[in-house]
């Protein structure tokens, strides 16, 4: 189902809360993970404009990209390996301030300053992860962390 997108303008909270039941209706009655998966990259560029907002899922013992916005991106990512790698091996979410003081990051954009790493972990394992990159130094905090979670909460279920 088409949808059009309202950008909503204010704090970083009342965007999340402008966009949650945007992207809850996006994805409502949608079982295709990749559709899904690409709409919500999509909506979250366009609200924020992230530097790069995706997904890689596991495939084969590693991650493997899926849909994104932003510039090009790495193909496959080890696990354990730089912040992506990590937040799968930990099965934990991951807010990097400066990228660049991260033991092994994995520079996939040299314009990338900070980072952050959601799960996505259904029946405890973990099918992937949605990444989000900034330009800005220390960009991502607890706001992100909340709402980044409860949409990733909102993609597992339909799994």
């Amino acid at each position: 189902m088409a949808e059009d997108l309202y950008v909503a303008r204010g704090t970083k909270e009342e965007q999340y809360q402008a966009l949650l039941p945007q992207i809850d209706g996006l994805i409502a009655g949608e079982n295709d993970l990749i559709a899904n998966m690409a709409n919500l990259s999509a909506a979250l560029k366009a609200q924020f404009d992230f530097l790069w907002v995706g997904f890689y899922l596991v495939k084969g013992g590693e991650l493997v990209l899926g849909p994104f916005q932003g510039p090009v991106a790495c193909t496959r990512i080890a696990k354990g390996k730089g912040v992506c790698g990590q937040a799968w091996e930990q099965q934990q979410l991951l807010i990097v301030p400066d990228v660049n003081a991260f033991p092994g990051h994995i520079a996939c954009s040299s314009l990338s300053n900070s980072e952050i790493v959601v799960p996505l972990i259904k029946n405890k394992t973990v099918l992937g992860v949605l990444d989000v990159d900034s330009e800005y130094l220390n960009y991502f905090d607890h706001v992100d962390a909340h709402h980044l979670q409860e949409i990733v909460k909102l993609l597992t279920r339909g799994i």
